[in-house]
């Protein structure tokens, strides 16, 4: 397998705006994606803005999924609850924090527009707005510790295994992996960018 390309440049405003148009990314969406590239505590990971916004895009269509949509603060619009892990079809993932997430204190659900499952959220849940929370359901914070966790365990996402051991660590599933490093290259090719 190959890796996507991956674009780590920190683009102006007006390239957020124009990529957005090529891309069909939310502008909103866009920002958080590429502060999440710029900003993650592993400068040497190499991750860049358009595998952020792969994961997005597979995941909850950047928190578009089931209708909803995202405010001027990040927030969605809707509650994003993926399917109950209750082994039926998904992992078996017994309750981890009561509820408090994902309304279920019976199985544990993935939650917000980067799908956290809740002891994920746990461990790598960051503060990417400077509100002082850090909240799965802001896209702020989830892009920001979607980046964190692909770069966790010191990946370096320049390389092909490191990229592709990294999206594997997110959803262990090869169609999951070929979703992300097309949507990925795809975006980087819409907008001209190389990595």
């Amino acid at each position: 397998m190959t890796t996507a390309v991956n674009v780590t440049r920190n683009p102006d405003a007006d390239w957020v705006v124009r990529a957005a148009g090529q891309t069909g990314i939310p502008e909103r969406a866009l920002r958080a994606y590429v502060a999440a590239a710029v900003d993650v505590a592993a400068p040497t990971c190499g991750i860049g803005w358009n595998t952020v916004a792969a994961v997005g895009f597979v995941e909850t269509a950047h928190g578009t999924y089931g209708g909803g949509s995202l405010t001027a603060a990040g927030e969605v619009s809707r509650p994003v609850v993926g399917p109950v892990l209750d082994g039926a079809g998904f992992a078996a993932i017994a309750d981890t924090d009561a509820g408090a997430l994902d309304g279920d204190s019976r199985w544990d659900r993935a939650v917000g527009p980067m799908q956290f499952i809740p002891s994920t959220w746990q461990l790598v849940g960051r503060d990417g707005n400077g509100d002082g929370t850090a909240d799965p359901f802001n896209i702020d914070d989830a892009a920001l510790s979607a980046a964190t966790y692909l770069c966790s365990g010191g990946r370096d996402l320049t390389t092909t295994d490191g990229w592709t051991e990294a999206i594997y660590a997110y959803n262990q599933s090869d169609a999951y992996i070929r979703q992300v490093r097309h949507q990925a290259t795809e975006y980087a090719s819409k907008t001209g960018t190389r990595g």
